[in-house]
């Protein structure tokens, strides 16, 4: 879920999350507004943790993301139970997963967008911000006593601050994690490690060692093949090592701008030395036969297929690829063949742990808010998103039916129930029978809940990786509506140039001696002016909203 996480938030000092806090409240204008005409099948007052049960049977359209792993059921036990416990009806528009941006776009654009509206990622809510076709949720948060707990408990008022619009406002209601949860790093044969008599490398630099030491003693092959090069090249590669040096993002999660929080500023990461750091490490290891160029533009077939032959021995993935791919492949041709994925090496940028703590989240119509059962539905949707009990219940199902809990609160699956192979032999589907653990409904929590179906090989990677202090957040910077569709018209061709010239400085088709020449180039596209714009929005939103 964390693939397309688009900015992250500010560290704040602890007098501004203070503030930041009460302006996640002081935004909130449901006490001015009258809401008296909206409350019906609302209870009296809801409280945290408390079962919600609308008082009247009520019912709400939800736009509904229909996975192709786990297609919509009309008899799911998860609707059943869901009306049971709240007197709730949802009422699903069901989108295919390919069409779902697209379809969103029209249906709001229409003005026939369901009421609820999940999987949206952070800054896709801008343009329906703009044409006031959702609701700003957070004047409303005094309907959500989950949220605004769990917001005050996990101290996540940066990360909810760097959401807001120019107007101090935010319109996406996150999904919340107590703790980082990063998923993706290297996969190491480290049966290979073993032979060479090498440790689990922990730093970028060790990695190079280590695909040195493999090409040494198998000068036939290239070591390190990678995958994930489509749509953006090497989408992971750069990503990773956009964390370990210092910058927001790159590959599958461009960032143009990142925050460098020692000098308190914010940067062009395409322009910064971190990303030419980056760019010469990458250069090195590929001018030294350590990773295969086509790992930039091949097929993820070809880059398992690579590992499963033994032409390559790392490549980059996350715990289900590990376990769904990986291994799985090796088991057919190298059967003695052992696999691990290795906590996030450190680079520059110090052992930190690169995952946002907000994920995806909810955007609600603006035409809920006249709806008789406004207020019914709001505190529907903090109980079953926000609740300790409701995030239960969409990632568990029914104790006593999908899974049943120890003395201890130890959660473990229903021995006829399976997902993520957990009970491979097992006759049912948590998701595809029951509709729980559902991308639609399942968002965030505590650790022990997010990590509820890892395994215990996964669960030690992300105690390492819990370690580590969380990336410092960038603070706001929200454009207006002219500010935005004058950045527009620079992002995208900023963007195709900084992808260009990565890949021709990595694979040695550019000397990086021509490292002026390119920011150059990147002047004459418009980044200076870019980033006026950028310090202008920051400055701005520093001096009106702190």
């Amino acid at each position: 879920m964390f693939q397309r996480v688009r900015r992250r938030a500010a560290v704040v000092a602890a007098g501004a999350l203070t503030l930041s806090l009460v302006a996640c409240g002081s935004g909130d204008d449901s006490e001015a507004e009258d809401l008296s005409a909206n409350r019906a099948g609302a209870m009296s007052e809801l409280g945290v943790d408390q079962q919600f049960k609308a008082t009247e049977p009520v019912s709400f359209s939800v736009l509904y993301n229909n996975h192709p792993n786990y297609p919509l059921k009309n008899d799911w036990l998860f609707w059943t139970e869901l009306n049971k416990r709240t007197n709730v009806t949802l009422e699903p528009v069901a989108v295919p997963l390919s069409d779902y941006e697209q379809k969103r776009s029209l249906l709001i654009g229409a003005g026939d967008a369901p009421f609820i509206i999940p999987k949206t990622y952070p800054s896709q809510e801008d343009v329906f911000v703009s044409s006031g076709a959702i609701l700003p949720v957070s004047d409303y948060l005094d309907l959500m006593p989950n949220f605004k707990d769990k917001i005050a408990k996990w101290n996540l008022a940066p990360e909810i601050n760097q959401r807001r619009q120019a107007d101090g406002k935010f319109y996406l209601l996150p999904g919340v994690h107590e703790k980082p949860w990063h998923d993706y790093s290297l996969v190491v044969r480290t049966d290979i490690l073993e032979e060479l008599n090498l440790q689990v490398p922990k730093t970028w630099d060790d990695v190079y060692t280590m695909l040195k030491a493999m090409k040494a003693k198998y000068p036939n092959t290239i070591p390190f093949s990678d995958r994930y090069s489509q749509p953006n090249p090497a989408g992971n590669l750069l990503n990773l090592l956009a964390a370990s040096y210092g910058m927001e993002g790159a590959g599958w999660n461009f960032q143009h701008i990142s925050w460098d929080p020692t000098g308190k500023k914010l940067f062009y990461t395409g322009a910064s030395e971190q990303h030419r750091q980056m760019l010469t490490y990458l250069n090195k290891l590929v001018k030294e036969g350590l990773l295969d160029p086509e790992s930039f533009t091949q097929t993820d077939d070809t880059a398992r297929q690579k590992l499963a032959n033994g032409k390559s021995f790392v490549i980059s993935g996350n715990a289900q690829g590990l376990v769904n791919d990986y291994r799985p492949d090796l088991a057919k041709t190298l059967p003695n063949a052992k696999l691990t994925k290795i906590p996030l090496p450190i680079g520059p940028a110090g052992e930190i742990n690169p995952a946002p703590r907000l994920e995806n989240g909810i955007m609600i119509s603006k035409k809920a808010r006249d709806s008789k059962n406004f207020v019914a539905m709001m505190q529907f949707i903090d109980w079953l998103f926000y609740s300790d009990s409701g995030q239960e219940f969409a990632r568990w199902g029914v104790e006593g039916t999908t899974f049943t809990k120890d003395a201890s609160g130890k959660h473990s699956l229903a021995a006829d129930v399976n997902v993520i192979g957990l009970n491979p032999k097992a006759p049912k589907h948590l998701q595809k029978d029951f509709g729980f653990y559902n991308g639609v409904f399942t968002y965030g929590g505590k650790p022990e809940l997010v990590q509820a179906f890892f395994s215990p090989e996964e669960q030690e990677f992300q105690k390492v990786m819990n370690a580590r202090t969380p990336r410092a957040v960038a603070p706001p910077y929200p454009f207006t509506d002219e500010e935005r569709e004058q950045v527009s018209l620079w992002q995208t061709p900023l963007k195709d140039f900084v992808y260009q010239a990565t890949l021709q400085f990595i694979l040695g088709q550019r000397d990086l001696a021509q490292w002026d020449a390119y920011l150059a180039e990147l002047k004459g596209k418009n980044m200076d002016a870019y980033m006026d714009k950028v310090n202008e929005a920051y400055e701005r939103y520093q001096k009106e909203h702190g």
